[in-house]
């Protein structure tokens, strides 16, 4: 009988497949990656057409000699890494280190991790995709010379401790670029009027919102102007002048794409963009289900398609019409929108293997938050091949001289989609009105309510709003976007607290060093356009070495050109006023892989080290100490009293030596400008 032998990267998914193949199978894993470039040096030859120097990764000899023996005693070797360019790769280092070069048709690939779509893929078995080979590569080597051109640079201009990535870069300017718009901005006040009515026969009043005068919108900017119309408004009487009723559809949702799921995980379970892809890949991947032994639970998890497979469509679609009935069974499917950037339409989006594998059904075989993603995926596409959600909308038009006040509300009259899905935006779209109102309803005044508010701020990035924005503007893939944001937080460019982003000292540094000296590397446009170019690698409309030498030599030319500069504004050690202890000497200011510190100049014969706090030169409005800056744990950057934690004092912003001459506050800088701190009082100076 002959014999086989299929190698994966993982020993989860080894177990999962075997248990569909024969007992002349043998599985086994690679455990990711065999070779790569070397850490020690570049790893490419530029001066031979950017040959890739490959060696095998430490750690690594025992197992593929163990893989070589298997791969002697075997008829036929199958390579069946992931579907996508880095599982490509994968197959291809395997099938150099273990020496396969005249063994064809053995690269083998599934959308999902079941037995039919196992065994299908050995029947289909094909060569190995060099293009999508070449485009990993050339990806690869490009991060490896941005890598290893530009760390070299920041090491010395801030020390130790810093590196730089390509999309990593990117991302952090991106973040920063935000920080940068929320520090601008400046506040501006707004009011807003409502109004309850009583509403002849009812018994609970009608709540309507101000909309404007003589048909037209109207912004209500301060309380003088608010009073006016209040003024004014006692002079009238209202009527009821238009009531309409009408239905508003709610489209079911589109199955999870990588982008989406990490979004959505975000909001609705708190889980980070890397926790989301560590868990989906075990569900991928394959878990013991009571009953059923191991399985794949969910489809490929790194996708940027929508599309379902005709056979998981009907499934879903038979699923809905025997538990919900065939009212709700999609007579449509929303497709998602064409856009500029290539979709990897050769994977499915992310479903459930097995549509009627519930999640009542596997909870007791998972762990919490695996349960909970699962869950998730799976509610999510029943969802979609769903009928829409209906609504019963009804708005009120309430005239009193030239004002206008209205006030809406709908009603859900057939549930659809939202029987099993329902998003945080969905539960917002309820609202009601106070029983039943005409046109000829006799209406009067109760009483007015009239609020004060503040415009606020760009919010904060948070993992799923960087996510978002990373896809939209075509930066980096699928499978780069949670070891991006685990990257930036990693090296304490960017702090996490609350799920919001915070840029720390130390990413302003980078970034300030990339945007001077390499502005081209984090321009959000040229890597876009790179990945565009990666994708054409892909599908073999370029070389990978046309890609490769376009982009080395002006990368060259700005490390060389930095080298120059960044040596003349080369950070010498500043002496401070504070006094070693040990050694009577001033100690001076360093710079570590946390930011800032002070440190003996008689190391290494004194040891000592203290953290450092630079004054502003403004004093505590609360106890008259200096305010100096400091850092949360997570390294993002206030304005607090020297003498925490007696006194709490603190700001985001930094405060000024000016008091505010309407209120006394403190004065901070917002930008340009310098406002009061205390937000109700609105005072800004120029």
């Amino acid at each position: 009988m002959p014999k086989y032998l299929v190698i994966v990267e993982s020993p989860a998914k080894a177990k999962t497949i075997k248990k569909f193949l024969g007992t002349n199978y043998e599985v086994l894993a690679s455990n990711g990656h065999v070779r790569d470039l070397p850490k020690s040096k570049l790893g490419i030859d530029v001066d031979n057409e950017f040959e890739p120097y490959y060696i095998t990764i430490r750690g690594k000899g025992e197992l593929l000699a163990k893989l070589r023996k298997e791969v002697k005693k075997a008829d036929k070797v199958y390579l069946a890494t992931d579907p996508d360019r880095e599982g490509e790769a994968i197959s291809w280092h395997l099938s150099q280190a273990l020496n396969l070069g005249d063994r064809t048709n053995n690269r083998i690939t599934f959308n999902e991790i079941t037995k039919n779509a196992v065994k299908n893929s050995i029947k289909q078995a094909r060569n190995i995709d060099m293009d999508m080979v070449y485009s990993q590569q050339a990806r690869r080597m490009i991060d490896r010379m941005v890598g290893y051109g530009i760390s070299p640079l920041l090491w010395a201009k801030v020390k130790r401790g810093l590196s730089a990535g390509r999309v990593q870069s990117v991302a952090l300017r991106i973040i920063c670029d935000r920080e940068e718009e929320i520090n601008a901005f400046v506040p501006e006040e707004y009011w807003t009027l409502e109004a309850d009515f009583n509403v002849q026969g009812q018994k609970k009043p009608l709540r309507a919102k101000f909309y404007g005068k003589d048909g037209k919108k109207l912004v209500i900017q301060n309380e003088q102007q608010v009073n006016e119309i209040l003024s004014e408004l006692e002079k009238v009487s209202f009527q009821v002048t238009d009531i309409k009723k009408g239905e508003r559809i709610r489209k079911a949702p589109i199955p999870f794409t990588t982008s989406t799921l990490q979004q959505e995980a975000a909001k609705v379970l708190n889980f980070s963009t890397q926790k989301t892809m560590r868990l989906a890949q075990q569900l991928y991947e394959g878990v013991d289900v009571k009953g059923k032994g191991t399985i794949g639970l969910i489809t490929y998890l790194r996708t940027d398609s929508t599309r379902i497979s005709e056979e998981a469509d009907q499934d879903a679609r038979n699923f809905v019409e025997n538990h919900f009935g065939a009212d709700f069974v999609a007579t449509t499917e929303r497709i998602q929108k064409n856009t500029e950037k290539k979709i990897q339409d050769a994977h499915e989006a992310i479903r459930p293997t097995y549509v009627e594998l519930t999640p009542t059904i596997v909870k007791e075989s998972l762990a919490r938050d695996q349960f909970r993603l699962y869950q998730l995926i799976w509610k999510r596409f029943v969802a979609s091949r769903m009928q829409p959600a209906k609504y019963e909308t009804t708005s009120v038009k309430i005239d009193g001289g030239a004002y206008r006040f209205t006030a809406s509300a709908s009603k859900l009259v057939f549930e659809g989609f939202m029987n099993v899905y329902v998003s945080e935006e969905d539960k917002e779209l309820t609202g009601t009105l106070a029983g039943t109102i005409t046109e000829n309803a006799k209406i009067e005044l109760s009483e007015y309510f009239k609020n004060q508010h503040f415009t606020q701020p760009p919010a904060h990035f948070t993992e799923a709003s960087l996510v978002k924005t990373l896809e939209e503007q075509g930066i980096g893939r699928p499978s780069t976007y949670a070891p991006t944001i685990t990257t930036i937080i990693a090296r304490r460019y960017v702090a996490k607290e609350d799920k919001n982003l915070y840029v720390t000292e130390l990413g302003e540094v980078v970034n300030a060093i990339m945007k001077t000296s390499f502005a081209s590397i984090v321009d959000v446009n040229f890597t876009a356009n790179l990945e565009a170019l990666l994708d054409r690698v892909e599908d073999g409309s370029v070389t990978w070495k046309t890609v490769v030498s376009n982009f080395y030599p002006d990368l060259h030319e700005a490390v060389i050109l930095a080298e120059n500069e960044l040596e003349q504004v080369k950070i010498e050690d500043e002496v401070s006023d504070v006094i070693c202890e040990q050694c009577g000497k001033n100690m001076v200011i360093k710079y570590g892989p946390h930011g800032k510190f002070l440190a003996c100049p008689g190391f290494p014969e004194c040891r000592t080290t203290k953290p450092y706090f630079e004054k502003i030169g403004v004093e505590c409005p609360l106890c008259g100490k200096e305010i100096v800056i400091r850092k949360t744990k997570k390294g993002r950057k206030y304005f607090g009293c020297e003498d925490n934690p007696n006194c709490e004092f603190m700001s985001w912003q930094k405060p000024t030596k000016e008091k505010c001459p309407k209120c006394g506050s403190i004065m901070i800088e917002k930008g340009a400008k310098v406002v009061c701190a205390n937000e109700k009082c609105g005072y800004i100076k120029e």
